[in-house]
């Protein structure tokens, strides 16, 4: 301002001269204008070119149970250390009520700037309902490498194809087994190209016991996913068909072991007595159980409090006799940007990090196995103080099929699937009749 006016003080008295001396020095006026407003010019192309100091901002992120999930905290803290204009504000919520409360905080106009959903089938409903952001300028003007995500990216591909979500981490269902049941029996431990049959043939051989002594031979969970994940398993069927006979040969097993063999805890005693899957496995009471990959760090948090000196290996997932050995199901857990943010870039850079190179190396770190995985990822996760010999071949898997697919009404599905499972598995109804009654409702809900 000092400047400017200097500068009109300095035209005003050159003008003055001009009016009394006359004409002659007019080109001397025009020269000093020039020269002013050149240095005038000059001055304001410096400001426009000085660097301006990065703004603070800080991003709300919600996220559920952060105490039992060291691979948030600790990714948070290596983006703000990367980033220290930065702050991520995570919302910690209960993760039995995240999904509930997330909808209703977006619905109520939330100022989240991302957030990781925790149950993927949910994120097609809100994109469109309006609450996710398209990534796909994002990724494309960053040049992100999508072919690290191992194909899990493609579940997060709309329809008019938007990418609405990174896989910031991934879990599949893998075979836990105890090395000391399998000992004891004189029973060589699972391979990583077990069969279903194979399966089901081996639980019988490690069975032993009566009563409260009884060693089952495997634990199969309530879940109706630890019945319809094998069914869905070759990447050829969905829960979303209308016809569920492809899911009759996993029900006929499931039924065998627990009614005939008895090999398996029984549906009812798990149910009515609320036995969570951890609970006869860390006890030592189960020799082989599906599960997801999550569990592994479960079993050594636990063995390392004194609260189980389980025995325990892993294996790859069983197989069907025409479908390839590692081939598993599973899910992947995306971050995504609220469309409501204000904080755009801040937002995409805080998601291109987790989702990154830098991100899976921490998650992995922490024994989550992240959705960018390779090699490198894998052995950070086997090299983890108590993980068993052998878990790195066993985590290599060649497909991971969805358990619930983006689709439109897929929760209600999994939800209708559930209640007929529980009457299949009560001996209520009989497989056909069960299955019969799924396909009936599935039409319903999806209108077809």
């Amino acid at each position: 301002m000092k400047l400017k006016k200097v500068a009109a003080v300095s035209v005003a008295v050159t003008m003055s001269i001009g009016i009394f001396t006359g004409c002659g020095n007019s080109k001397a006026v025009d020269s000093k204008i020039v020269e002013t407003e050149k240095a005038e010019s000059t001055e304001n192309n410096n400001a426009t070119e000085k660097p301006k100091e990065a703004e603070n901002i800080t991003l709300k992120v919600s996220t559920w149970d952060l105490e039992a999930n060291p691979s948030v905290k600790n990714v948070v803290k290596a983006f703000e250390e990367k980033n220290p204009n930065i702050k991520v504000d995570l919302i910690d919520i209960a993760s039995a009520d995240y999904t509930q409360k997330l909808s209703v905080m977006l619905n109520g106009g939330s100022e989240l700037d991302a957030f990781w959903i925790k149950d993927a089938d949910t994120t097609k409903s809100l994109f469109d309902k309006g609450q996710i952001t398209d990534l796909k300028p994002y990724i494309e003007k960053d040049g992100v490498d999508l072919e690290g995500y191992n194909g899990l990216v493609d579940n997060f591909v709309m329809p008019g194809g938007e990418i609405v979500g990174l896989p910031a981490r991934t879990d599949y269902y893998v075979l836990y087994y105890n090395k000391d049941i399998f000992d004891a029996a004189r029973v060589a431990y699972p391979s990583n190209d077990m069969t279903w049959e194979e399966f089901e043939e081996t639980a019988k051989k490690i069975t032993t016991g009566e009563g409260s002594e009884k060693k089952y031979g495997a634990l199969i969970h309530t879940w109706q996913a630890c019945v319809a994940n094998w069914g869905v398993q070759d990447g050829k069927h969905t829960i979303m068909d209308i016809d569920y006979s492809f899911l009759k040969p996993y029900y006929e097993m499931v039924l065998r072991m627990q009614n005939e063999d008895q090999t398996i805890m029984d549906y009812a005693t798990l149910k009515t007595g609320n036995i969570h899957y951890s609970s006869p496995f860390l006890t030592g009471n189960v020799g082989m159980m599906p599960m997801g990959s999550w569990f592994m760090t479960t079993i050594i948090a636990k063995i390392k409090d004194g609260e189980s000196s389980v025995n325990w290996g892993v294996a790859t997932l069983p197989h069907a006799q025409d479908v390839e050995a590692g081939y598993t199901v599973g899910a992947a857990t995306p971050i995504v940007m609220n469309t409501a943010t204000t904080h755009e870039e801040a937002a995409w850079e805080f998601i291109k990090f987790v989702t990154g190179k830098e991100g899976a190396q921490i998650y992995a770190e922490a024994g989550a196995i992240p959705g960018r995985a390779n090699p490198e990822t894998l052995n950070a996760i086997t090299s983890l103080e108590g993980m068993p010999e052998g878990v790195s071949e066993a985590l290599t898997v060649k497909n991971i099929s969805f358990d619930r697919p983006m689709a439109d009404k897929v929760a209600e599905i999994d939800r209708m699937m559930g209640e007929e499972h529980s009457m299949i598995m009560l001996g209520e109804v009989s497989i056909d009749e069960g299955l019969a009654t799924m396909a009936e409702r599935s039409k319903e809900i999806q209108g077809k």
